[in-house]
C-alpha cells in the first residue's frame, strides 16, 4: 500500500503537468502550413497530412536541398516544372552551371545560376535536365565534379535526356532506367549494362530516379515528392499547380 502511495504522489506532479499542457500536433513539413498547431491528432484540414506532435516534428526540421544543374541549351520545361514542384514542397532548390555566367534556355530564357562548379554547396539531391545535354555529358571537368560529389548526394534526379549525364558519370550502370521517347536506343549504346525502358513515366530506383522527356519531369519530381513527404504533400502540390494529369504511382518503382 505504501508503495502504491509512494508511486501516486511522484507520479502527481506530471499528471497535473500534462493536463495543463497537453500535446500539440502540426503537419510533417511540407511548406504550406508548417506554422499552423492543432490541439487534436487527425488529418491537417489544409494538406489532408496526417498529425504528428510538435515535438516529434522538430526532429525532422531540416529543409532538403536539391541542387539543379544547368547549361546553354537546358530544356526550359525540364527544368521548370520539377522547381516548381519541390519549391512549393518546401525544398530548397538551388541552381549550378559550369560558370557564374547567364546561360540561354532553348534560346529564349536567360538563367543566372546561383553558383559555379567551384563554389556549389553539397546538396541532398543532385538533379539534371534535358535539351543539348552534350554540352555536360561530354565535358570532362563537368562529370567530375559530379562524380566528386557523390558521397555527399542522397538521390540522383534526371529529367529526359539529362540521363545522359548521369549516365556518362557512371550513375546508371546495371540500372533500370527511361529518358526521352526519341532517345531510348541512344541511352540503351550509352549505357550498354542500363535497361532502357519506353512508354514510362519515370523509373525508381531508389537512389535514382530518371524520367521520361520534358512534362513527365513534373511526374518524377511529385513522385519524389510523395517518397519523401508522403502522398498528401505530392497531392496538395498537384491541386496548387492545377497539374490534373498526376496519377500517383504510374511510374516504375524497382524494388531490390
Amino acid at each position: 500500500m505504501k508503495q502504491w502511495l509512494l508511486l501516486f504522489f511522484l507520479c502527481l506532479p506530471f499528471t497535473i503537468w500534462a493536463q495543463n499542457n497537453p500535446p500539440v500536433y502540426v503537419c510533417p513539413p511540407c511548406g504550406a502550413c508548417d506554422t499552423i498547431s492543432f490541439h487534436q491528432p487527425g488529418t491537417c484540414p489544409h494538406c489532408g497530412m496526417t498529425l504528428i506532435k510538435k515535438e516529434d516534428a522538430t526532429l525532422n526540421t531540416r529543409t532538403m536541398t536539391i541542387c539543379f544543374y544547368l547549361y546553354d541549351g537546358v530544356e526550359i520545361l525540364d527544368f521548370a516544372g520539377p522547381m516548381e514542384v519541390f519549391s512549393y514542397a518546401g525544398f530548397k532548390v538551388f541552381t549550378v552551371s559550369k560558370k557564374k555566367a547567364p546561360l540561354l534556355s532553348q534560346g529564349i530564357l536567360k538563367v543566372i545560376p546561383d553558383y559555379s562548379i567551384a563554389d556549389a554547396p553539397p546538396a541532398d539531391i543532385f538533379a539534371v535536365f534535358g535539351g543539348d545535354d552534350e554540352v555536360a555529358a561530354n565535358d570532362p571537368e563537368v562529370i567530375r565534379w559530379i562524380q566528386s560529389r557523390d558521397k555527399a548526394t542522397s538521390s540522383y534526379f534526371s529529367v529526359c535526356t539529362g540521363a545522359f549525364i548521369l549516365g556518362k558519370a557512371g550513375l546508371l550502370d546495371h540500372l533500370t532506367v527511361t529518358t526521352f521517347h526519341k532517345s531510348i536506343a541512344n541511352l540503351q549504346k550509352a549505357v550498354p549494362s542500363a535497361k532502357v525502358l519506353e512508354k514510362v513515366r519515370y523509373v525508381d530506383n531508389g537512389r535514382v530516379i530518371t524520367t521520361a522527356g520534358i512534362s513527365a519531369g513534373i511526374d518524377g519530381a511529385l513522385h519524389l515528392v510523395s517518397k519523401l513527404k508522403g502522398p498528401a504533400a505530392a497531392a496538395m502540390v498537384a491541386q496548387h499547380m492545377e497539374y490534373d494529369k498526376y496519377v500517383p504511382e504510374q511510374g516504375m518503382v524497382i524494388v531490390h
